[in-house]
């Protein structure tokens, strides 16, 4: 199924927001088989928003995903254009305001007047249920030149697009389907995306050419989508197996979960199981590695806290780094990441205790100490152990990378614990 991707927005266009929503539908349509063949973003205007879809039927595609421009106020005008395209009036739905002034009122508010908009729907069309939001979503279809052409309209609200697409959309597509497209991605850390595709890049030179690999990159993290297709679910369940198995074999301990967990969830969940709590010094994350760490729910299990110890100051006053150690080897070394590791663990009272300090930049650094230096240490009384990374020259990435390196520190110290049997 060939597809078209429509952004609108006149925020996106002007870039006061970041167009993360068709990154998103484009990974997950693929997933459902759909074949993307454009992606574009318009602004808040009903002839452009139907003249792209209009184009985007001419080229031939059978689906068109339209995200934004469905809520109540004057510049909401997406349902407008797709009503034009599709020559079908604009027509009040009870129901659907029933819906809305639902959500509404379970949330002690009022529904303001101009809320009577958002139950207008094209007549024909499906109101796809939003979990997350007031605006439903659209499903509309006709047939045009022998060809069935869909149009699938959600809000601009990533959170709401997202759960309208999971619950209501691509079981749809899938089901829509000629073949069976199955998708499964497995996790690592610890190395990048280049080091992975020449370690795995073999792997597939003996596959069906049903298979395909794609490389998923993010700060500190690799995903890596397996997509099987065929004919048949059985033969391509057992292909996706197969390739999965044949990648967490090669890649061992790189590999830490799959489907959509965290890195930060999978370190909770083994905290847990072993029963053992976590203490936190940061020093170059200022925070942000606690930030992760509790963004999982039930992280008060496992979590005892925090401290951001910026200063020389705060390290020896707040986590009993000796002062003669940072005056000789400096706040960013070895030694100092070792001592903020286990003064973590005791002071806080923890079982495990992990650190980071380093260069973040963009200024700072020195001959020796670069910008982007990072070192990150683990310690849980019985086993200490620190590592030097080199990052880069943005401050942004380096915390962010600095976070998932101690995360992924943590997560490989307890694998080696359980299998030391402590």
């Amino acid at each position: 199924m060939l597809g078209h991707l429509l952004t609108v927005g006149d925020e996106i266009l002007l870039g006061q927001i970041v167009n993360t929503n068709a990154a998103w539908l484009g990974e997950r349509l693929a997933e459902a088989g759909v074949d993307i063949q454009r992606s574009e973003t318009v602004g808040d205007d009903v002839d452009r928003i139907a003249t792209s879809i209009e184009r985007a039927f001419s080229d031939g595609a059978a689906l068109v995903v339209v995200t934004g421009g469905l809520g109540p106020t004057h510049d909401d005008v997406t349902k407008a254009a797709v009503a034009q395209v599709f020559g079908r009036d604009l027509q009040f739905r009870q129901d659907v305001f029933e819906r809305i002034e639902a959500r509404y009122t379970s949330r002690g508010r009022t529904m303001p007047p101009v809320g009577r908009v958002m139950a207008e729907v094209p007549e024909g069309f499906e109101a796809l249920p939003n979990s997350r939001g007031s605006a439903p979503g659209l499903w509309g279809e006709r047939e045009a030149d022998g060809r069935r052409q869909l149009v699938v309209v959600m809000p601009g609200v990533p959170h709401e697009m997202q759960a309208i697409t999971n619950e209501s959309v691509l079981p749809r597509l899938v089901a829509l389907q000629d073949a069976v497209v199955l998708s499964r991605t497995l996790l690592t850390a610890g190395q990048g995306e280049s080091q992975i595709a020449e370690t795995v890049g073999d792997l597939f030179e003996a596959f069906p050419p049903g298979l395909s690999l794609a490389y998923l990159p993010s700060l500190g993290q690799v995903r890596l989508r397996v997509t099987a297709r065929g004919a048949d679910r059985a033969a391509a369940e057992a292909d996706l197996d197969r390739a999965t198995d044949a990648i967490r074999d090669r890649l061992g301990r790189l590999v830490f979960g799959e489907g959509t967990t965290t890195l930060e969830a999978v370190v909770n969940e083994m905290l847990r199981v072993r029963g053992l709590r976590l203490g936190v010094a940061e020093s170059c994350t200022g925070g942000s590695l606690a930030a992760r760490i509790t963004s999982v729910s039930g992280a008060s299990d496992v979590f005892c806290g925090g401290v951001v110890a910026y200063s020389n100051g705060a390290k020896r006053d707040l986590l009993c780094v000796p002062g003669d150690v940072i005056d000789e080897h400096g706040a960013v070394s070895e030694p100092v990441a070792l001592a903020l590791a286990a003064g973590a663990r005791q002071r806080l009272g923890a079982d495990v205790g992990v650190s980071t300090t380093g260069v973040a930049g963009p200024t700072g650094g020195t001959p020796d100490k670069p910008v982007g230096l990072v070192w990150v240490a683990y310690d849980d009384g019985e086993t200490s152990r620190a590592v030097r990374l080199q990052f880069t020259a943005d401050r942004e990435a380096n915390v962010a990378l600095s976070v998932s390196a101690a995360l992924d520190l943590v997560r490989r110290q307890l694998a080696r614990r359980e299998r030391a049997g402590g």
